[in-house]
C-alpha cells in the first residue's frame, strides 16, 4: 500500500515547483495572434472557446463574421475546431476576447487588392443606395458605386437587387474605402468589341467647345474638335445637332482609362468634305477607313506607301471583303446599359486641358467622405 503522508521532501516536488511547471508550459496568448480553438459552450449571444488559456476565451456575436448574423449556431457548432483571432488582452476574469470577423476582414481587403492588381471585373448586387450612389458587397466588404459610374438610365432606388459589373476604383484598406465602378466595366466590355481603324455609326449625344460626343452602342466616345475636318472649324456646333445619326472611324482606344477618339477628318475623300458634303464622306467612309488602316500598319513596319500603292491596296481589300452598308460595325446594347453621362468617358490626344477637367470632374475623387459608407459595417 502506498504511503499516502510522504512529505514533499520525500517527493522532491513542491506546490512551488508545480507552480513554476505551469507558467513554463503556459501559452502566452497576446492581441493580434490568430490561434486554434475548439467551440465547448454556445450561449444566446455568444461562444465560450477553448484555445489552451487558463480560463476560457468568449467569443461575442458581432465578431462572428464579417457579415450580420442573428444567432451562433449560424457561424459556430459544438466542438468544431477552427482559427481565433485574438482581439483583446484578459479581462479582470482572465477572459480572452476572440474574433473570426476579424480575419474574415484581413483576408478580404487581401483578396480585393489582388482583384484590383488582377484589373479583374467582378459582378455584386447593390443592397441600397443613398443620395451618393450606390452600396454592394465585395468579398464580405461593403462597396460604394459613385453616382457618375453608374451606367444606366434606371433611376438609383430600382438598382437595388439587381446584379452589376464592376470595376475597381479605390481599395484602401487603412481608411476603410471601397469605390468601384459600374460604367468602366461596361466600357472595357464594349471595348473589346472595337478596333482601331473600324467605321461605326453612333449618335451625338452631347456637344462641347472642344468636341461631339457620340454614342456608339451605349459607349461614349469623342470626336475632338481637330479630328472633324481637315479645314478649320470655329465650333463643332456648327457642324453637328444633338441627336445627328454620324460615321465615324476609331482612332484609339485606351481599354485601361476606358476612353474612346473618335474621327470624321481621317474619313475625308478630299479636306473639307465633311462641311462641304458629308453624305460623300459617309459614302466613303470604309475606303477611306481601309486606307488609314493600311497606312498605320505600313508606318509600323517603317514603310512609306504612294498615294497609288495605298489605292492599289484598298481596291484589293475591297474585292476580297466586298463591302455593304450592312457590314459596318456597330456595337449594339440593350437601351437601360446606355450611359446618361455623355461627359464622362473619352480624351483624343490632342484633347486640351478643360477635357482633363471634364473627366476628372467624374473620378471617385470628387465624392465626399460622407458618401462613401465604411467598407465594413460596425455590428451594434
Amino acid at each position: 500500500m502506498v504511503n499516502q503522508n510522504l512529505t514533499a521532501t520525500e517527493i522532491g516536488f513542491t506546490h512551488e515547483d508545480f507552480a513554476a511547471l505551469l507558467d513554463k508550459y503556459d501559452y502566452h496568448f497576446s492581441p493580434g495572434d490568430i490561434v486554434p480553438g475548439t467551440v465547448f459552450s454556445i450561449e444566446p449571444r455568444g461562444a465560450l472557446i477553448d484555445i489552451g488559456a487558463k480560463t476560457a476565451a468568449y467569443i461575442p456575436i458581432q465578431e462572428m463574421s464579417i457579415n450580420r448574423v442573428d444567432a451562433p449556431e449560424e457561424v459556430l457548432q459544438s466542438n468544431e475546431t477552427r482559427e481565433f483571432f485574438i482581439l483583446t488582452d484578459e479581462n479582470e476574469d482572465g477572459q480572452l476576447t476572440l474574433s473570426i470577423r476579424r480575419i474574415e476582414y484581413m483576408r478580404a481587403w487581401e483578396r480585393v487588392r489582388q482583384l484590383q492588381a488582377e484589373d479583374a471585373t467582378v459582378r455584386s448586387g447593390v443592397f441600397a443606395t443613398n443620395r451618393g450612389g450606390a452600396l454592394v458587397r465585395i468579398e464580405g466588404l461593403r462597396g460604394f458605386i459613385p453616382g457618375s459610374h453608374i451606367s444606366t438610365r434606371k433611376p438609383k432606388e430600382e438598382l437595388v437587387g439587381e446584379e452589376l459589373p464592376l470595376k475597381f476604383l479605390e481599395v484602401d484598406e487603412e481608411r476603410n474605402r471601397l469605390v468601384l465602378s459600374h460604367r468602366r466595366a461596361l466600357v472595357e466590355r464594349k471595348m473589346n468589341r472595337l478596333e482601331v481603324g473600324e467605321v461605326v455609326i453612333g449618335t451625338v449625344r452631347g456637344i462641347k467647345p472642344y468636341g461631339a460626343f457620340i454614342d456608339i452602342g451605349g459607349v461614349s466616345g469623342l470626336l475632338h474638335i481637330s479630328e472633324i475636318s481637315h479645314e478649320h472649324i470655329d465650333t463643332p456646333h456648327s457642324v453637328f445637332n444633338v441627336n445627328d445619326e454620324v460615321k465615324v472611324m476609331i482612332i484609339d482606344l485606351d481599354a485601361e482609362r476606358g476612353r474612346i477618339s473618335l474621327s470624321t477628318k481621317q474619313l475625308e475623300p478630299e479636306p473639307g468634305d465633311m462641311i462641304k458634303n458629308r453624305d460623300l464622306v459617309y459614302d466613303k467612309a470604309e475606303e477611306m477607313a481601309a486606307k488609314y488602316r493600311e497606312q498605320m500598319l505600313a508606318k509600323q513596319q517603317g514603310i512609306t506607301l504612294t498615294p497609288t500603292e495605298a489605292e492599289e491596296v484598298v481596291g484589293a481589300e475591297e474585292a476580297v471583303e466586298a463591302t455593304t452598308e450592312e457590314e459596318i460595325p456597330v456595337v449594339t446594347e440593350t437601351q437601360e446599359e446606355v450611359s446618361a453621362e455623355t461627359t464622362d468617358v473619352v480624351e483624343t490626344p490632342a484633347a486640351t486641358e478643360e477635357i482633363s477637367a471634364v473627366v476628372e470632374a467624374t473620378s471617385a475623387a470628387t465624392v465626399t467622405e460622407e458618401e462613401i459608407p465604411a467598407a465594413v459595417e460596425q455590428e451594434g
